[in-house]
């Protein structure tokens, strides 16, 4: 085993613990490949001499890493980085939005033998209530106020994931509207969800922000003998990154109110309490079905989705979410339940906000102005474009060995009511290769951009 004393993490500046920057720097380290499978890290009390912090802060990082499965502790040699699976692959994808992995084998195997001993059997003998049994819905309604968002546990609906939310409050919403409104970029997943049901599509023009109040005001006024079902996504919004400021999210709950509007809140990307971006759900609680899931802030695996209906539909939103006949695996309730208690989920969530960050930055620093500036964090970034240079750039993309989504996977109609700031691009999934793998991905995709320019360009100067 090899040992690794001479090096010393860098601890940021910030709010937290000594402790839980430490496990940051240390995650970071070992995530990125700057520690190495087998490492020994510093005795506790060296480390803490050389950072100048408490015995027990090392101590505490150390247990955080090991609930990780990042680490392993051998007793009497010390504490070393555990193995994890080599995430390489001649194609790199960076289609896929997830974040990157943070629990190892270990970590599950460590969750799964503390689970066999503490579980209820009951969990596994009869079938859990439709919205999930009551205490799971307490654990997750204190996870979400601290993230910003405040409902009732009684209030709040347990899903197998985000997209059964979604299907949920539009099962529900349906007879009650004409048609929906949506971005003219978004989630393509919903856009489904809207043509199965057999629902026309409006779309809004968007800017940096997102939705721009003044298209949705003129599509409600063009249809106000008809109520709409209005789904957005007010931040890190997917494709495009936009971020609504509070003044914009107070002008679409105006409008929606004023025009009895339904709206469909898709807050999957909302990782930390914002007081200056409130939701819709606080602005506009009597019209807004707001979604969330554990998927995109903690681990792909973790199937659990979140819908808070408004008061008044809350009763049909439990026979929708039965006939949907997905039910959430009681061994996932279970380590939902087994990691927020423990500490683990909030150790992860914090992780990934700084991976998050530091992805961003990088992408930044190589794509340069290619990349609209991001003002939120998640893993997903938009290259604005338009549609015949996007469509030569995830070409040329894939022709250097990068997987990209189709320019039109996320239009949800006429190419009108896009604008440059939120029109057509390219989207690139940051969270799906390791951070050694990204450096070269985001290169080639810079590569790409340029290539794409110079034929569009050479393309139109043939055309005059």
């Amino acid at each position: 085993m090899r040992h690794h004393s001479p090096w010393t993490p860098h601890l940021a500046e910030g709010a937290q613990s000594p402790a839980e920057r430490l496990a940051e720097a240390l995650g970071g380290d070992i995530l990125s490949g700057s520690l190495k499978v087998d490492d020994r890290l510093p005795a506790h009390r060296d480390l803490a001499w050389r950072l100048g912090i408490g015995v027990g802060s090392v101590t505490r990082a150390y247990a955080i890493l090991e609930r990780r499965g990042l680490v392993r502790s051998v007793h009497g040699r010390g504490t070393f980085v555990a193995a994890r699976p080599d995430q390489a692959s001649d194609q790199i994808d960076l289609a896929t939005n997830m974040p990157p992995p943070m629990f190892s084998d270990r970590a599950l195997a460590r969750t799964l033998n503390r689970l066999a001993r503490t579980i209820d059997p009951r969990l596994f003998n009869i079938y859990p209530p439709v919205a999930g049994h009551l205490e799971h819905r307490r654990i997750m309604a204190r996870w979400l106020a601290a993230l910003g968002t405040e409902a009732e546990p009684e209030r709040l609906l347990l899903t197998s994931g985000a997209q059964q939310a979604l299907n949920v409050a539009l099962t529900v919403a349906r007879p009650h509207v004409g048609y929906a409104v949506t971005e003219a970029q978004t989630y393509p997943g919903m856009l489904g969800v809207m043509r199965q049901a057999g629902l026309e599509i409006e779309s809004v023009a968007m800017d940096a922000q997102g939705m721009l109040p003044a298209s949705l005001e003129a599509v409600l006024a063009r249809r106000r003998h008809q109520r709409a079902v209005v789904y957005l996504t007010p931040t890190m919004q997917n494709p495009t990154s936009a971020t609504m400021e509070t003044a914009r999210r107070q002008d679409i709950a105006r409008l929606c109110r004023r025009a009895d509007a339904l709206v469909i809140e898709d807050g999957v990307y909302v990782r930390e309490r914002d007081p200056a971006r409130p939701s819709l759900l606080d602005l506009a609680p009597e019209r807004t079905f707001h979604v969330s899931s554990l998927s995109k802030i903690l681990s792909p695996g973790l199937r659990i989705g979140v819908l808070i209906p408004p008061p008044r539909h809350a009763g049909a939103c439990l026979p929708a979410l039965l006939a949907s006949s997905l039910m959430i695996a009681p061994l996932s309730y279970a380590m939902m339940a087994q990691w927020m208690q423990d500490g683990t989920a909030e150790s992860v969530r914090t992780s990934l906000h700084a991976e998050a960050i530091r992805r961003q930055d990088l992408a930044v620093s190589i794509l340069g102005e290619w990349m609209a500036a991001p003002t939120y964090h998640a893993f997903h970034a938009w290259l604005p474009m338009p549609a015949a240079q996007a469509e030569e750039m995830v070409g040329r993309a894939r022709m250097l060995g990068v997987s990209l989504p189709g320019p039109h996977t996320f239009s949800s109609g006429d190419a009108a009511a896009r604008t440059a700031g939120g029109g057509t691009g390219v989207r690139l999934a940051l969270g799906s290769v390791t951070f050694r793998t990204l450096p070269e991905a985001l290169r080639r995709v810079r590569q790409a951009c340029d290539l794409s320019q110079a034929k569009v360009s050479r393309d139109t100067i043939a055309i005059s």
